[in-house]
């Protein structure tokens, strides 16, 4: 074989070996910029979004005619999803919302979503088996009760420890109870919010656990006759971060990482939480 023919046939193979690493059967792509000219996603021309069975203020769905409505682009996931779905190539037009249960997409295997926004904390536990983003916002953790409640003159957290705590099931709230606070009482657990604004109206807890923003909303919308006591301090040396939720091994990371650091580089992350989660007002922070 003469070389000039050679080095053709090793350029097509070349060629064909690049092309089958882009792309595949079950995928498609779209036009993003960097590293990730070719974004390759589950379903052909759509960018496929999980989310929750309900979506809740201040995260999806704001306002009383969008109520659990995450293709509203409204709250900060909401609008985050589509700030990110513009970096990556996509209308508005083509992205898909399908919900999934919290714990159901932490189980590992194969996912039909491209990832999954309902407010993950990232944990090493979890990262076992699923992907992560890099963070999208850092959490701090915040008490609600009534003002003639014992949490309302708490100023530290030895002073909850005698107290009856209540969290939501699943959530690094319930976490933040047990193994920072860890209260002479088991925490009360709630399955959601209406189940922990019972309890609360039943009088059966001194104080509830929330992740701040979330704080705010119930505070001023489903327990309004509660307020927020105080933000508690961060534990450990890292902070608690929200990142996006894909199946183990997603080609999509690495490019939604990218899109992320636009979004903080250019201010469009401050400006989504000024926008939807930071509710102003002065509340302390407790002491650890």
């Amino acid at each position: 074989m003469n070389k000039r023919l050679w080095r053709l046939l090793a350029m097509t193979a070349i060629a064909a070996m690049t092309a089958a690493a882009c792309g595949s059967d079950e995928g498609s792509t779209s036009s993003a910029g960097g590293d990730c000219d070719e974004v390759v996603t589950k379903t052909d021309g759509t960018l496929t979004v999980a989310t929750g069975e309900t979506v809740f203020p201040p995260w999806m769905g704001v306002g009383d005619d969008v109520f659990d409505v995450p293709e509203s682009g409204t709250g900060y996931e909401g609008a985050l999803v589509f700030a990110l779905a513009e970096e990556l190539g996509f209308a508005e037009d083509a992205v898909s919302f399908v919900r999934t249960g919290f714990d159901e997409a932490i189980a590992p295997g194969a996912k039909d979503w491209d990832f999954n926004i309902q407010q993950y904390s990232i944990t090493a536990e979890r990262d076992e088996v699923v992907d992560f983003s890099d963070g999208y916002y850092q959490v701090e953790q915040a008490i609600i009760g009534r003002a003639d409640s014992p949490a309302a003159s708490a100023g530290s957290i030895d002073d909850l420890k005698s107290l009856q705590l209540g969290a939501a099931i699943g959530t690094t709230s319930l976490d933040y109870i047990d193994s920072v606070i860890e209260p002479d009482n088991d925490a009360q657990v709630y399955d959601d919010n209406a189940a922990a604004k019972a309890a609360f109206d039943a009088g059966q807890v001194d104080g509830i656990v929330f992740d701040l923003p979330t704080a705010y909303f119930i505070t001023a919308v489903e327990i309004t006759d509660a307020s927020i006591i105080g933000v508690l301090p961060r534990s450990g040396d890292a902070p608690e971060e929200l990142g996006m939720l894909f199946e183990d091994g997603s080609p999509l990371v690495p490019c939604v990482n990218d899109a992320l650091a636009t979004l903080v580089d250019n201010g469009t992350i401050d400006a989504l939480e000024d926008e939807w989660l930071n509710q102003g007002g002065s509340v302390p922070t407790l002491d650890g």
